[in-house]
């Protein structure tokens, strides 16, 4: 399995969470009556150092996209940071709040909803230099040609609309959007779910190819394990808000630890056909985030769970070289 090559580390991570948390409340009732909280993302912590991917996986409903939304500044974290080159992104003035935002873009699901189909594609990968930048006409039309070139289109698709184009080729004009500012981190949720099956390892191929030309870093958010591990070069696993085991990426895929990481790999198809992997079943239906289980979030689910997995929730220690949140280390 290649993955593709780091950055220079540079000492500061690009970008950094501390016990980010996001709750939400549940309102109820005629009166509108606060019931309960959601606990979507429950203090986790990760670094994306320059030029690198950090995948992030779990089933639907762990909190993969709201953490997304935190790091792009759509919802407002309930506890913990997120620092930026060094800085907290809640303390930023109005100058760096403005860099954060251009410096962070993000590409989504589905490449028929994210472009508004009656503006020509020229427009479209210009917006973003139309409000954050003060080029005239004549260099924002330079710098949308260059962008089409860089995702494999050619110039006349400027002059094009939306619905002239495949499910790819849309892809890779939401891509040429994001790059317009020339962002240093892009969050990529689930870029390439909505494509076909034929059409997913070209656009994740141009990706890599994108960032090892302009050192962009992802956050690459996928249902697809065998393209995390292709694309990421660390992978952080979530599991109802919480990060069960975050490590280099080809020793979490080929030699998961956890029990649920275990689980979520033997699920899919094979990344090696050379190694063997440990079968792990599970049971049942992921716990309400309402009202997560005591101890470890995973013991219901966990056929290695222990009487203490019921009452105490595990840390992540490190165990073979990555961090596990698990009593059986």
């Amino acid at each position: 399995m290649s993955r593709p090559e780091t950055g220079a580390p540079n000492g500061v991570p690009l970008l950094q969470t501390s016990e980010l948390t996001k709750h939400f409340s549940v309102r109820r009732g005629a009166l509108g009556w606060d019931t309960g909280l959601v606990r979507a993302v429950d203090s986790i912590s990760f670094t994306i150092d320059a030029a690198t991917t950090l995948g992030l996986v779990g089933e639907s409903g762990c909190g993969k996209t709201t953490t997304s939304r935190l790091i792009l500044g759509l919802e407002r974290p309930t506890a913990g940071s997120i620092r930026f080159e060094g800085k907290d992104v809640a303390a930023l003035g109005r100058d760096d709040g403005r860099f954060y935002r251009r410096s962070v873009q993000a590409v989504f699901q589905d490449p028929y909803a994210s472009l508004d189909p009656r503006m020509r594609v020229g427009s479209i990968v210009a917006e973003p230099l139309v409000i954050n930048t003060d080029l005239d006409a004549a260099a924002r039309r330079r710098r949308v040609a260059e962008l089409l070139d860089l995702v494999g289109l050619p110039e006349r698709s400027a002059t094009l609309y939306p619905h002239e184009f495949s499910g790819g080729q849309r892809q890779r004009i939401a891509i040429a959007r994001a790059l317009a500012l020339a962002p240093k981190l892009v969050v990529l949720d689930e870029p390439v779910s909505a494509l076909d099956v034929s059409i997913r390892a070209q656009i994740l191929n141009l990706l890599r190819d994108l960032q090892q030309r302009l050192g962009v870093s992802y956050l690459f958010i996928a249902h697809d394990l065998a393209a995390v591990a292709h694309m990421s070069h660390t992978i952080a696993v979530m599991y109802l808000g919480k990060i069960v085991e975050w490590g280099d990426a080809e020793a979490v895929a080929l030699a998961p630890q956890h029990p649920y990481t275990k689980a979520l790999f033997a699920a899919a198809l094979p990344i090696d056909l050379d190694t063997p992997r440990e079968e792990v079943v599970l049971t049942g239906e992921v716990p309400s985030p309402l009202d997560p289980p005591s101890g470890c979030r995973f013991h219901p689910r966990c056929p290695f769970a222990m009487p203490h997995c019921a009452r105490e929730e595990p840390a992540l220690r490190t165990q073979m070289g990555r961090l596990v949140a698990c009593h059986l280390y």
